[in-house]
């Protein structure tokens, strides 16, 4: 495979509980800001990619992929959805680019909705429990936040992660996302008020948690040629995806390796690495799949941004801020920038987007060259790893 793939247009609603949108609206209003982006009619669109995970439960809608297709005007355009649990976008993303790198197609859609909000909390924790095993946890009581809660418990346990360490993983990124107009909370909090708010999950408090979240995002992929003619004739930089890696691992946590190490997070990033032909230093900022404050420790360690075990460490030095040695989740993250779990995969592409363009305002990245996003499925079952460049 050698055809080079570039994003030549990207567009996302502002995330967040949207009373008076639907999913379908959501869908358009993503998908005519991404065409816009891209100065194109659309006509050329030759497929659609879209990451959506549970629909049927939170809309009563299924067949999304025919819906999609419906609402933004390509009926007859091949439409397919993609479903990972929470990675769902990111590996709609990859299908896209895998399409456009294999030289079948030239133009294609890649995006991600998520409409979360019209059911009560306790049947979306239902919803969500789908991405984990249902038989030997979701039946006996286990939800998402407990999960994670025993990672965390484990994590410190085993690295001496502290409490306020976790914290500061919410503190960094409500900061991040007050830069952000998409994001679902524009708010500073403090590492007082994240271990004061309401319990979850033992160590995990409401802060440490991503929110319910309605939103769409999409962005638009070309092969070589026509990205570079696009960008000959507007001007507009293009942004090249380098490398796509994905992995896996079991879906029940008792049986992993180990409950704080994400082994599928470690091998789709060495495969992303191993084509971009570039190491984890090279990384200039990346945005990782924080649903819990203790993800966020988890993604960098096995991304190979630090030594498993040093994740609180290097966020509570700074490390991992917008002007530190990595920037981690610019846009604010799943936790401030919100978690519509199909779009998230394709949110952070737009992030990664506008750092390497050099519009991402306030919370710009010093001259990157290199962007990686990493977006997880379930309680790490699933992981995608892009890498992103301008050159």
């Amino acid at each position: 495979m050698g055809n080079k793939v570039g994003i030549i247009g990207v567009g996302m609603t502002k995330f967040g509980e949207h009373w008076n949108k639907g999913l379908r609206e959501l869908i358009v209003e993503a998908g005519l800001m991404a065409i816009q982006d891209a100065d194109m009619t659309g006509e050329e669109i030759q497929a659609i990619y879209g990451g959506c995970m549970a629909p049927g439960l939170f809309v009563g809608q299924e067949h999304i992929s025919a819906l999609i297709a419906d609402h933004i005007g390509f009926a007859g355009v091949p439409s397919t959805r993609i479903e990972a649990a929470c990675a769902s976008g990111g590996l709609a993303l990859r299908q896209a680019y895998l399409a456009v790198r294999s030289g079948r197609l030239n133009v294609v859609v890649a995006g991600g909705v998520e409409k979360m909000s019209d059911v009560p909390a306790n049947l979306a924790t239902v919803a969500l429990m789908g991405a984990g095993d249902e038989e030997w946890e979701g039946f006996y009581g286990v939800t998402f936040p407990g999960l994670y809660a025993i990672m965390a418990r484990r994590h410190m346990h085993e690295f001496k992660t502290t409490r306020e360490q976790l914290a500061m993983v919410a503190v960094k990124n409500h900061h991040n996302g007050t830069m952000n107009p998409s994001a679902q909370f524009q708010y500073e909090i403090t590492v007082d008020k994240v271990l004061k708010s309401a319990p979850i999950a033992d160590p995990l408090t409401l802060l440490d948690c991503s929110p319910i979240t309605d939103g769409a995002a999409a962005v638009i992929l070309a092969g070589e040629e026509k990205a570079k003619k696009i960008g000959k004739e507007t001007g507009k930089e293009i942004i090249w995806i380098a490398s796509s890696g994905q992995a896996s691992d079991t879906i029940a946590l008792h049986d992993r390796e180990s409950l704080c190490k994400t082994k599928a997070a470690v091998l789709a990033g060495k495969e992303a690495y191993e084509q971009a032909g570039i190491k984890a230093g090279d990384i200039d900022f990346a945005e990782v799949h924080d649903c819990f404050t203790i993800a966020e420790l988890m993604a960098v360690e096995g991304l190979g941004f630090c030594e498993f075990g040093e994740g609180g460490k290097i966020t509570e030095n700074g490390e991992t801020a917008i002007n530190g040695r990595i920037p981690v989740n610019t846009s604010g993250g799943l936790k401030a920038k919100g978690h519509p779990i199909g779009a998230t995969g394709i949110a952070q592409a737009i992030e990664a987007t506008l750092q390497l363009r050099g519009k991402a305002g306030g919370r710009q990245v010093k001259n990157p060259k290199y962007g990686l996003t990493h977006n997880v499925g379930g309680s790490g079952a699933t992981c995608v790893v892009h890498i992103f460049t301008n050159e």
